[in-house]
């Protein structure tokens, strides 16, 4: 057999080395274009920040190692130009050389990956205009900065490449600012978590634009009139009209597109996603040609439904698959959640699965929580982290999560990832035989608290109402009684505005004072005495009593955002 591969990041290396550990007799070769292989892409800002020092650190391995560890023969330097299906052959170009010579092939994978994407805006070909995708435009970005003493720098783009690059600048002492189209930065998460996002970024100095769009890039003043040089300003637009932010450096991190040359020429077909669509064990449209990595379609896990979302955790799954099953194997891919972390400066910030806007698109009737905990004892140093989790009202079933906190969140994630991946319901969060002690965790996790509320919301035994629910409901007009059951002290700081002030001690009292008739909405600072409250007016009589879900900390959260 033999076996050619287009591509060696994490995906095409990871083809590669599955079909070899399979079997002994395959020729396996790999073509890859430039001349750094199976790097983490992911690191690369940090070298940018100079958080990781050398740029060999996050390129461990090279061509002369596959060929030792695995027999693999790893080609950089050459591009594959064109395919014929029909022939099983690929035509290759030297680049060093220009030579152009022709391969055959038995089995052919397509790990292709993908391109940045950069606005079609004046100026984006100015010298100091970047993308960040390979360890040569992580050198380049670097000897920019350091060669030239970068003061300002302008990112472009709220997702995980732009925030963590906007981290490790900031630490350089450069001035940031980071524009967003849409309206919070981590678009993909709902707007009450990247809220808080947009808050640590600004708390740590980063001039944060939402709703803001790149029109164009200036050059510098002294290169303007030689007819321009290098950036020296980007032109943004926001609802106030055009401005001139300055920039010694740009970053477009606006997102990426799969790179579906070659599964073009080959005929293969794509998906709805627009990535190139691929059955479980990542076989095309086209016999004898594979698509791995961030080039090919995934499904989502939970609705079924075409997915791409580009990870190098997918990348790996997928190169393995391909390798195992065109040498034999029985791997088949089982779907994506989409989960994911970043680090944004002292927050950690999480999401798997579906977000409430998402669920509530695919037609689920949905509960959410939000839950504040500790990720361990305050005596042994806990910081509170916050959950949001979504789940089916009528099953039960736990549809996604977000996390956001300075630590614990990690941890978190990967247990609701877990429990959503086996179709957890959110009754079986609370029965999790969870790891204890005081230095790791609390006796009840925030896991375990989160499923307990979220399934007393789900049976209606202890109905949640979030932020923006009960603002849209007033908005609306509907009638609310809402009632603040925490202390005078507590509520001098700040308060849910229409709401009257009963403390949970003098509630039961006091009770006569409200109307049992009405909607109510108890709170406290986080959940807890609210649920409390909540208990109180419900065995009292009390009609439809909800719990303000996180309590006046995420109100206050939301309304600021």
């Amino acid at each position: 057999m033999k076996i050619v591969v287009v591509g060696s990041v994490a995906a095409g290396t990871s083809a590669a080395a599955k079909a070899r550990r399979n079997t002994e007799t395959a020729q396996i070769t790999v073509y890859e274009r430039d001349h750094d292989i199976s790097y983490s892409g992911c690191g690369l800002p940090y070298y940018v920040g100079g958080e990781v020092e050398s740029i060999d650190e996050l390129t461990p391995r090279d061509a002369a190692w596959f060929a030792k560890r695995y027999g693999v023969d790893v080609r950089t330097g050459h591009e594959v130009t064109d395919v014929d299906a029909e022939a099983r052959t690929v035509t290759v170009r030297e680049l060093a050389t220009g030579e152009v010579f022709t391969d055959t092939y038995d089995e052919l994978v397509l790990a292709t990956g993908v391109s940045p994407v950069v606005p079609p805006v004046p100026g984006t070909s100015l010298g100091g205009v970047f993308t960040l995708r390979t360890p040569s435009d992580a050198r380049t970005v670097r000897d920019w900065i350091e060669s030239r003493g970068v003061e300002d720098a302008v990112i472009v783009g709220a997702g995980y490449i732009g925030l963590e690059t906007a981290e490790q600048l900031v630490g350089r002492g450069i001035s940031v600012t980071v524009v967003e189209a849409l309206d919070h930065a981590m678009p993909r998460m709902d707007a009450d978590m990247s809220a808080r996002v947009d808050a640590e970024l600004r708390a740590h100095g980063v001039h944060l634009l939402t709703g803001t769009r790149v029109v164009g890039v200036e050059p510098a003043t002294e290169d303007a009139a030689g007819g321009g040089g290098r950036a020296g300003a980007v032109v943004v637009q926001d609802a106030q009209g055009e401005h001139r932010v300055p920039a010694g450096l740009v970053l477009v991190a606006v997102g990426v597109r799969p790179n579906l040359e070659l599964a073009r020429t080959a005929g293969a077909a794509l998906g709805p996603t627009g990535a190139v669509a691929v059955d479980r064990q990542q076989r095309t449209s086209v016999p004898h040609v594979w698509a791995v990595g961030d080039v090919a379609e995934s499904f989502d896990r939970i609705t079924g439904e075409p997915a791409w979302v580009p990870l190098g955790s997918t990348a790996n799954k997928t190169g393995r698959i391909a390798g195992d099953a065109m040498t034999g194997g029985d791997l088949e891919h089982r779907g994506i959640l989409g989960t994911s972390i970043v680090r944004v400066f002292d927050l950690a910030v999480a999401q798997t699965g579906l977000t409430e806007a998402r669920a509530r698109a695919a037609g689920h009737d949905v509960v959410v929580v939000h839950n504040i905990k500790p990720d361990r004892p305050a005596y042994l140093g806990g910081r509170e982290l916050l959950i949001k989790a979504v789940a089916d009202r009528a099953s039960g079933r736990l549809l996604g999560a977000q996390a956001v906190g300075p630590s614990g969140v990690d941890k978190r994630i990967d247990v609701l990832a877990t429990a959503i991946s086996f179709g957890a319901r959110a009754e079986d969060l609370f029965h999790l035989d969870l790891a204890y002690a005081p230095t790791y965790a609390t006796t009840k996790d925030p896991v375990h608290y989160t499923g307990m509320a979220l399934d007393n919301a789900v049976r209606g035994t202890a109905p949640l109402i979030s932020p923006a629910e009960l603002e849209r409901r007033r908005a609306a007009g509907d009638k609310v009684q809402i009632v603040d059951v925490r202390s005078a002290k507590d509520r001098a700081r700040s308060f849910v505005p229409g709401s009257v002030h009963v403390p949970l001690a003098e509630l039961r009292r006091r009770a006569h004072e409200l109307d049992p008739a009405l909607p109510t909405v108890t709170y406290c600072n986080k959940g807890v005495s609210g649920n409390a409250g909540q208990n109180v007016l419900r065995n009292l009589g009390f009609h439809a009593v909800y719990n303000l879900s996180g309590g006046n900390t995420n109100y206050q959260a939301y309304v600021s955002s």
